[in-house]
């Protein structure tokens, strides 16, 4: 009857933080806007879509804190797709790494140390980032540095699926499969959008299943990349994985979580007007209370 008990326990609590995070990637997404607002810049439509990815790594999957930044095993994470930084300022903030306040009072202003990419003179960042295509190859070093010196540590990026068409990627990719690299996970925030459009009309990627597989690397697909529940079971077998990389393929939406932007290309980089604004607070306060 304990065990039991305790397993009941254990699940109502599972399901508690579940319910928790999934409110949180939407308080995110609050700050996220204000601070796109206040910095008159930002690329909104890939902050949504990343959201929940960036949650559930930083309050539920890494080993990372403002107090174990100096932990050789600490686990480490690069941004590939750097244009989302305001998603990342804000979660990063909310972790405790630096200010609210500061972020959203100096952020994208002439001298602020808050700029439009991710600037690892702030602390919790590890690698500056935004040139796409050099995430996945930085983290391969990463991980291998983790192999050869005994580290415990997991190496975690984000790409953007119009990333996936640089050369470079495709290069990490297959030294990662050789060097056998089981403490790296790549996350492809596969949204269909980039600037100049479709991502099918610009380079087709309806394989990247197949293609990474082929590159010999453990895929996971996860049927929506914006429910924490999925992504959630992903990064948990991803961890169970040896002898090769892990990819989740995180099918999110573009703009996630108001009907003003989801699937609008438009939104790629675009500051909400007043009205927008009004409407998309009023989206992201429905969505919350469905949880």
């Amino acid at each position: 009857m304990r065990e039991e008990n305790g397993q009941k326990r254990a699940e109502y609590e599972q399901i508690k933080a579940e319910k928790n995070l999934k409110r949180l990637a939407y308080d995110l997404r609050e700050d996220t806007v204000d601070l796109i607002c206040a910095g008159k810049a930002g690329h909104i439509g890939g902050d949504m879509s990343v959201m929940e990815i960036l949650v559930e790594l930083y309050f539920r999957q890494m080993n990372i804190s403002p107090e174990n930044q100096e932990d050789k095993n600490r686990d480490l994470f690069v941004l590939s797709k750097g244009h989302s930084v305001e998603a990342y300022y804000s979660v990063l903030a909310e972790k405790g790494f630096f200010s609210k306040e500061e972020l959203h009072r100096t952020f994208s202003k002439f001298g602020s140390k808050f700029i439009g990419h991710p600037n690892n003179k702030l602390p919790g960042i590890e690698m500056n980032s935004g040139s796409l295509g050099h995430g996945l190859p930085v983290c391969v070093g990463m991980a291998k540095a983790g192999k050869m010196d005994g580290r415990t540590y997991r190496v975690y990026t984000v790409m953007g699926d119009g990333e996936l068409a640089e050369g470079s990627v495709w290069e990490g990719a297959m030294a990662a499969s050789h060097y056998k690299l089981d403490n790296l996970c790549a996350i492809v925030d596969r949204n269909r959008l980039q600037i100049s459009g479709n991502t099918e009309d610009v380079m087709a990627h309806d394989d990247l299943y197949e293609r990474f597989r082929s590159f010999g690397w453990h895929v996971i697909d996860v049927a929506d990349g914006n429910d924490i529940d999925e992504l959630h079971a992903a990064f948990e077998e991803a961890k169970t994985v040896k002898g090769k990389p892990t990819v989740l393929i995180a099918n999110t939406i573009k703009g996630k979580g108001s009907s003003v932007m989801e699937n609008q290309v438009s939104w790629h980089h675009k500051v909400p007007s007043a009205e927008e604004y009004t409407q998309i607070m009023e989206d992201f306060k429905r969505a919350k209370e469905a949880f």
